[in-house]
């Protein structure tokens, strides 16, 4: 039989802040979702007024800049790294900014600047075939606007534009930085939906490691479920502490009213922080709780076989006393002596047998 190939083991390189051989500032987009073109998903939104369009053209959302209402650009798709400058430089975004906005490996952050804040985070979903996906997106909140981008359409933000457009809530009588709440605890609140999904997952593996069928994949499984709770751990511990810097945060564009929003918020991440740290806990010991099972069962096996080998050793002794070509046997010229000899090995067999039930081996 030809030898099982073993599968080399998987390594995670550590990946630069931006690619190679660039200087600071340059706009290089380091993801791997590429869009042909860059969608623009604009809200513009007061207490009595609300419109909403979608286009491709970058300069359309130049119109906005002198509205007394509250404006919300969404931006999809990063690869257009020509788009994000054009948008970037028309909004005094930093070079820096710039560059932080299509560096999809950026940890979760905050930067503030005199006119805007600039942040960071990650939007965590599981998809149709139960993989964990981690987006990249980053805000820059102004005064009265909010530019939000993201690598790719489709998003977690469906009930936010719902109350927007329906007037629910109080986002449509705040300003800017309440918008920035809401688009940050919409994402909080996402991240409670996926620490849910990895818990059913871990129950269900450990359901898998105490049935008596084995899975030759659950080794497998348990390893690709401690990579999804690093990715999440990694998108969820960083948050933390951009929300308490937020809330701690003095600056002329974040209302008192709004911190209040703000402290809640950075309860609702302590909550996710706390839960992600416990199923991290369970999953490291599921490997544990595996080889454990593992050696429960192979004890198992071994206690059958010495207790057979203990019944069968004093059994052998016998048969081999008598199996020996001696010529000066007595036992062997007795009439009745092949009866008792078979007489004793059976009584021997159920007085061990008595002996291991009485003790409990068997």
């Amino acid at each position: 039989m030809a030898a099982r190939r073993r599968k080399k083991p998987q390594t995670t390189k550590i990946q630069p802040k931006r690619a190679k051989n660039l200087s600071p500032g340059t706009v290089a987009y380091t993801g791997k979702k590429t869009t042909t073109v860059t969608e623009l998903d604009i809200i513009d939104y007061s207490k009595e007024h609300f419109q909403r369009f979608e286009t491709n053209n970058i300069q359309e959302a130049f119109n906005y800049e002198d509205s007394t209402n509250i404006t919300w650009i969404n931006v999809n798709g990063l690869s257009n790294t020509d788009d994000i400058v054009t948008l970037g430089n028309h909004f005094e975004l930093h070079p820096l900014i710039q560059e932080d906005i299509v560096t999809t490996n950026q940890r979760p952050k905050i930067d503030e600047y005199e006119d805007y804040l600039f942040i960071v985070f990650k939007m965590l979903h599981y998809d149709d075939s139960e993989q964990l996906t981690s987006e990249h997106l980053s805000m820059v909140v102004g005064k009265d606007y909010v530019i939000t981008f993201q690598e790719a359409e489709g998003d977690i933000f469906g009930d936010l534009r719902e109350r927007l457009e329906h007037g629910k809530g109080r986002v449509r009588g705040l300003g800017s930085d309440y918008l920035m709440f809401a688009i940050l605890d919409a994402v909080v609140d996402n991240y409670f939906t996926v620490v849910e999904f990895l818990s059913n997952k871990v129950e269900l593996l450990e359901d898998k490691l105490f049935d008596d069928k084995e899975d030759p994949d659950i080794t497998e499984e348990i390893q690709d479920l401690k990579k999804e709770i690093l990715r999440i751990r990694k998108a969820v511990v960083p948050l933390r502490e951009v929300v308490n810097r937020l809330e701690k945060i003095e600056s002329t564009l974040i209302e008192e009213r709004t911190n209040k929003y703000i402290r809640d918020l950075y309860d609702h991440i302590i909550q996710v922080n706390e839960s992600v740290e416990i199923y991290r806990e369970m999953i490291w010991g599921l490997m544990d709780m595996y080889m454990t099972t593992i050696s429960n069962k192979m004890n198992e096996v071994m206690k059958v076989l010495t207790i057979m080998a203990s019944i069968f050793i004093p059994l052998t002794f016998m048969a081999g006393i008598y199996g020996m070509n001696f010529d000066h046997m007595p036992e062997l010229h007795f009439r009745y002596g092949y009866y008792y000899l078979w007489g004793a090995m059976i009584l021997v067999f159920f007085g061990l047998l008595w002996y291991f039930k009485r003790k409990k081996w068997l």
